[in-house]
């Protein structure tokens, strides 16, 4: 089957959403279907405003000549961002279904960089999934947390994990103190690292990622490693290597990154925020807590042989058949199976 997938977030950008489109394209080839992204490398672009390395498509209308050549079978488009638009557009033109996903929480990232209200934007991404077939989200608190904001046609697609890469194998002494309290993911407001790095812990603190808030949190806490971007092997070593993985945000949709730590046989720490409490199972994977500090304290304590066994059962197989079965497709096609 021919597939389109859509997306504004896309390389150099290191985030959930990216490697998800990667992973799930990936395993979709392996089964022998024909897939093609619509990125913003295709096109001309922009810096996005307030946050210079993420790159947005202009003039986004090309996009009409692109998929009128490509001619799928099937749409998803993953971001409601000026790619997103022009293929929402278009489809919703010519009468074709299509699907979309929710994965950022952009309303409560404005909201932090600026202190505007979420609920205007709220209201134009409940236009934007309006017309989907699926509106794809990753877990069961988000699904009830918008289904509160009257979005409709809500299906649920989890993620996975490359259990090979990220594995408890990997662990070695990188560090001189210990223990080690970790972050992964991006350094920008939005993700409350203050919270995190402002903390009365033993041992080291370590933040790998990149992002608009990097120098100014360097100067401020000097003590902790920042190492910037780390990928592939390297990164799978920092995870293994660390003792306790600290998730700060309250705003993530699903937060990818705790799936690669437990991979890595790595207890979390977290606050009971949706993403966190739907992933782990607090005392035997993470802590859950509204005090971090306690909750990162606690989870040294945990069994990562548990960790790791927990960690295994998210499987990049069974998130794209979730995906499948959640395409809307063009009247011309069977479906691939019964959606619910």
């Amino acid at each position: 089957m021919k597939i389109l997938i859509v997306t504004d977030a896309w390389h150099p950008q290191v985030n959930g959403v990216v490697r998800t489109i990667e992973a799930t394209s990936a395993e979709m080839k392996r089964q022998g279907h024909e897939i093609s992204l619509l990125t913003p490398q295709q096109f001309p672009c922009i810096p996005c405003p307030t946050y210079p390395e993420i790159s947005l498509a202009w003039p986004f209308w090309q996009i009409f000549r692109y998929m009128e050549e490509i001619a799928p079978q099937a749409i998803h488009i993953a971001t409601e961002g000026p790619l997103g638009l022009g293929a929402r557009r278009w489809c919703v033109a010519r009468g074709i279904p299509f699907t979309t996903s929710f994965t950022t929480r952009f309303p409560e990232y404005l909201q932090s960089r600026f202190r505007i209200s979420p609920e205007p934007l709220y209201s134009f991404f409940r236009w934007f999934h309006a017309p989907s077939a699926a509106t794809m989200v990753s877990t069961k608190s988000l699904m009830e947390e918008l289904r509160q904001r009257d979005f409709a046609n809500l299906r649920f697609w989890s993620r996975g994990v490359d259990t090979e890469l990220f594995s408890p194998s990997k662990r070695e002494r990188l560090f001189p103190e210990s223990p080690v309290f970790l972050y992964v993911g991006r350094v920008a407001v939005e993700k409350n690292l203050p919270a995190f790095l402002s903390l009365n812990l033993p041992g080291v603190k370590v933040v790998v990622g990149s992002g608009p808030d990097l120098e100014r949190l360097r100067k401020k806490f000097p003590k902790v490693r920042f190492l910037g971007t780390l990928e592939g092997e390297k990164l799978a070593r920092i995870y293994a290597s660390a003792d306790v993985f600290v998730f700060p945000s309250k705003t993530d949709t699903f937060g990818m990154v705790i799936l690669e730590a437990l991979a890595s046989g790595l207890p979390v720490a977290a606050y009971p925020v949706t993403g966190p409490k739907d992933i782990l199972l607090s005392g035997e994977t993470g802590i859950l807590s509204e005090n971090l500090a306690e909750a990162a304290l606690e989870a040294l304590f945990l069994d990562r042989k548990i960790c790791r066994s927990f960690g295994e059962r998210f499987s990049w197989q069974a998130c794209t058949e979730e995906f499948l079965c959640n395409l809307a497709l063009r009247k011309d096609t069977e479906k691939l199976c019964k959606t619910g």
